[in-house]
């Protein structure tokens, strides 16, 4: 989608948000979402499919990587926390009219993810090595961690400023901007990658460098749109002051994304650390590959969420009721065949997604047989993701807190630890807890979610 000069921000957001055919407005919002939700699963994805293919080093590299993955979703959690808290709430007082009110919670937002950054980056170096072998980097494994996360830890504040801003660009209606933000970077990494991998010779390091580089591209692009008059909302010196009346809105809002995503964290630990106790290093390499193909799946799926969260955050703060219903709808429809979809093209490809992360013929062969049974919920998760966006997007924090808790800390991570105990120690028990708690969760949250659907129209927009 292209991006017009705005003669007046609120007319154009109107008629962008406000007017506009649902149906063909969630396509032009959706599809560039899904597209960098894509294109962003490269900056994981990609770096683990090079160094799971480094010759004789592979596997073992690649799960040593494969560790570092919960800090990776620690520090993009804090960019949700500020940008997914800070970008509805602009969004419902861009659609209210109050554009200077939507400008004042971006440059709190900008100010916190600097504070934010150098706070991780300061604890995560500091204490790198202990953190590491409690999540599980052990032995073989602990070098390829070490190697990786202390280079990608000087990127923190690129991976800040690039996630937590670009949700701001999104909740102006301007998603093709916000691809580009996150194309720039990704394309740069995929390019980066061989060369410092393989050309370079530097192995794991080499991805780090590269993934850190690209991050840095994509901050400055993100920085440089919200500075320049193409922005319908501009970062501006005098918002960049602390509000506590901002900042506790943002928070209030901001602590369920931040959970859905640190909460991944919690959930590879328990897998990782379950794994190493009743299976071993080749079963924890299975974990790395599935998350990543997770990741694959999730993803564009949060694009088209989060692709028609402005819709329903500018049209609930306009009290235009109807399109919020009609936005909800087509997404809920669109969440359902997809997962459905998803589900039928894992199982039929288990041996080409595997492939994918490793040569390693062992590695490769465990992975196809636990496919089917980790991902054999996913077929109901559409119905979480639509209804656990609607809610963002209606402002609703607490409701939004205990769907983010639900699935992954109620369920899941008891669920991992209990299966192989009452399992008598097989492994495989800790793959079935992934689709029990998906489809616990999924019809849970959609019974809460026409439970309380009518009231929450019906109350006054935060």
């Amino acid at each position: 989608m292209s991006d017009t000069h705005p003669a007046s921000a609120a007319s154009d957001s109107d008629r962008l948000l406000g007017q506009a055919p649902i149906g063909s407005l969630i396509l032009k919002l959706s599809l560039p979402a899904v597209a960098a939700q894509l294109i962003n699963v490269l900056y994981n994805v990609v770096d683990r499919m090079y160094i799971g293919n480094i010759p004789d080093i592979g596997a073992t590299a690649l799960t040593g990587v494969g560790v570092t993955f919960p800090v990776l979703m620690i520090v993009s959690a804090f960019a949700a926390f500020a940008g997914m808290g800070g970008a509805p709430r602009a969004g419902i007082r861009l659609g209210a009219g109050d554009k200077e009110g939507a400008e004042q919670i971006l440059g709190n937002c900008f100010s916190l993810l600097l504070v934010l950054s150098v706070a991780l980056t300061v604890v995560f170096q500091v204490f790198r090595t202990p953190i590491l072998i409690a999540f599980g980097a052990t032995g073989n494994l602990l070098p390829y961690a070490e190697d990786y996360i202390s280079i990608y830890l000087w990127g923190t504040v690129s991976v800040q400023l690039a996630l937590g801003l670009n949700t701001f660009i999104s909740a102006q209606g301007r998603s093709g901007t916000a691809m580009l933000s996150v194309a720039i970077g990704a394309v740069l990494n995929i390019v980066l990658d061989p060369v410092f991998i393989f050309l370079f010779g530097m192995g794991v390091q080499g991805a780090a460098i590269a993934t850190v580089l690209s991050q840095a591209v994509s901050a400055l692009w993100v920085l440089a749109f919200l500075l320049s008059k193409r922005s319908t909302l501009r970062l501006r010196k005098k918002n960049l002051r602390f509000s506590a009346p901002v900042l506790a809105s943002v928070a209030a809002l901001g602590v369920s994304p931040f959970i859905m995503q640190s909460t991944e964290s919690l959930v590879t630990i328990t897998l990782n650390r379950g794994m190493a106790s009743y299976g071993g290093e080749l079963y924890m390499g299975t974990i790395t590959i599935l998350q990543s193909v997770m990741q694959l799946i999730v993803l564009p799926l949060q694009g088209v969420t989060q692709g028609t969260q402005p819709i329903i955050s500018y049209n609930f703060g306009a009290k235009n009721l109807d399109r919020v219903r009609a936005t909800f709808k087509r997404v809920f429809l669109i969440s359902m065949i997809y997962t459905f979809s998803a589900f039928a093209l894992v199982c039929l490809l288990a041996w080409p997604l595997a492939r994918m992360f490793t040569s390693d013929a062992d590695l490769i062969d465990l992975t196809v047989k636990a496919m089917p049974v980790f991902f054999g919920g996913i077929w109901a998760f559409g119905a979480q993701m639509s209804c656990q966006a609607a809610f963002m997007g209606l402002g609703q924090a607490k409701v939004s807190l205990f769907l983010a808790l639900l699935r992954k800390v109620i369920l899941l991570i008891p669920l991992a630890i209990l299966l192989p105990m009452v399992l008598g120690g097989d492994p495989f028990a800790i793959y079935l807890a992934e689709p029990a708690s998906d489809i616990i969760a999924s019809v849970t949250t959609l019974t809460i979610f026409l439970l309380l659907y009518k009231r929450t129209l019906n109350r006054p927009a935060a």
